[in-house]
């Protein structure tokens, strides 16, 4: 089965992620050995793009968020922690004082 985005073929979770942002990863994680000066280069166009669109970040994270539920979502199960009851709290304050 074939998926595409936006019109475009995506054959890798990288592809995905970069048609959803619109941009190659690159632009913001960086690539090994990159000069002081492509570092500079890079982050100015990131700066750029994030100044003309200023909610990316939240919709990137809003995406991912929707991924995770959509395809494990056993990564959003928690196990509530048990809360102390009044008279260990109590006690743990007249122990501290």
């Amino acid at each position: 089965m074939r998926s595409y985005v936006g019109g475009h073929e995506a054959v890798s979770d990288t592809d995905f992620v970069e048609l959803a942002l619109g941009t190659p990863l690159e632009l913001w994680l960086g690539e090994d050995g990159e000069s002081e000066t492509e570092r500079a280069a890079r982050l100015d166009a990131a700066r750029d793009i994030l100044a003309d669109h200023p909610n990316m970040p939240d919709d990137a994270i809003r995406i991912a968020a929707q991924a995770v539920e959509a395809y494990a979502p056993e990564l959003f199960h928690v196990v509530p922690l048990k809360r102390p009851t009044a008279r260990r709290e109590r006690s743990r304050r007249a122990v501290a004082a």
